[in-house]
């Protein structure tokens, strides 16, 4: 192995290469929690373990997202199956698509494959025109979960979320500290836990009135677009959205009308997805602390497998606003 494949080794897994030198030799000297995180860093950058070095697999672990167009959900299935892969254990991602299998069929399938265990990302835990009985059948039929961003109190299990509500208050006090007055909020279906929050995070940080400027649409390119379109026909100086991918429609729509980003109108996005810092201008976004949200997710799904139920209770997680190009003072 070159060295520059070590030094990917080191870089991905946080130590010197010499220490990646003794873990692929297996030389003493190092800790089992160094040795993991070299293994781990070998399955994602996509290299085969050395035979001795080699394991059975300690179960098949199922990751169920609704899509993989908003970077924000690879990003989370990078870091979960990562850790799983950490962890002994083999990471199958499963995204729905249009047309095709259904969260209920793709929890069938596996079952069917002797997944251990499912970690369902922004599922239909989050919708709360959804049936929660399938939540507790699956946990009657003994398979371990944990929820990811969406909470449901008829749902007994470990939930991890992000802080939606602070969330959406940031993102406000951010603008009104540049001086806007008049700030709309493009977010997503109302009937999804993480709209309705972000929404109730908008208005208790907006004021009184502050309801005529929320737009419910799609978490899309397309459905921030929509929302922008009414937001700055009813003279909104910013706009909070519920997603990146929102965001980017929000400032298409702006540039449309002949508005400059941030000069005409500022923009802040939520989840901080990758490539999101190259955007132009550089989006002003609130970040989903996605590495701490995903090991937690992890390690209280492996609990459950290992017959130490965590409390079945709401993990909520901190977000951070990140400031960059697309918001500024309010021009007089």
């Amino acid at each position: 192995m070159d060295s520059v494949t070590l030094a990917d080794i080191a870089a991905q897994s946080g130590v010197s290469e010499a220490t990646v030198s003794r873990v692929l030799n297996a030389k003493p000297g190092v800790s089992e929690a160094t040795r993991t995180r070299v293994l781990a860093a070998l399955d994602v950058l996509g290299y085969e373990r050395p035979v001795r070095l080699r394991r059975r697999s300690a179960g098949l672990i199922g990751l169920v997202v609704p899509e993989l167009t908003n970077p924000i959900f690879p990003a989370f299935a990078q870091v979960i199956e990562q850790t799983l892969a950490g962890h002994g254990y083999t990471p199958l991602l499963c995204a729905k698509q249009p047309g095709g299998a259904s969260e209920d069929e793709l929890v069938e399938q596996l079952e069917e494959s002797g997944a251990c265990g499912i970690v369902f990302l922004s599922g239909l835990h989050a919708d709360t025109a959804a049936d929660p009985a399938r939540y507790a059948e699956l946990a009657a039929r003994g398979v371990p979960f944990v929820l990811v961003n969406g909470y449901n109190e008829r749902v007994s299990a470990p939930f991890v979320s992000p802080d939606d509500h602070m969330a959406a208050t940031m993102a406000v006090r951010h603008l009104a500290d540049l001086g806007h007055e008049r700030i709309g909020l493009a977010v997503g279906p109302v009937r999804y836990v993480p709209s309705r929050r972000k929404t109730e995070g908008f208005l208790a940080a907006a004021g009184p009135g502050a309801d005529r400027f929320v737009r419910h649409t799609l978490f899309s390119v397309e459905g921030g677009h929509a929302a922008a379109a009414e937001l700055i026909e009813a003279g909104c100086t910013g706009i909070v959205c519920g997603s990146d991918m929102m965001a980017l429609g929000v400032i298409r729509a702006a540039r449309e009308r002949g508005l400059d980003v941030p000069g005409g109108l500022s923009v802040v996005g939520y989840d901080d997805s990758p490539l999101i810092p190259f955007t132009d201008p550089p989006l002003t976004t609130v970040r989903q602390p996605v590495q701490a949200m995903a090991s937690a997710a992890v390690g209280a799904l492996l609990e459950e497998i290992r017959g130490n139920p965590v409390p079945h209770t709401e993990y909520v997680f901190q977000p951070e606003l990140v400031v960059r190009g697309s918001t500024a003072r309010l021009s007089r």
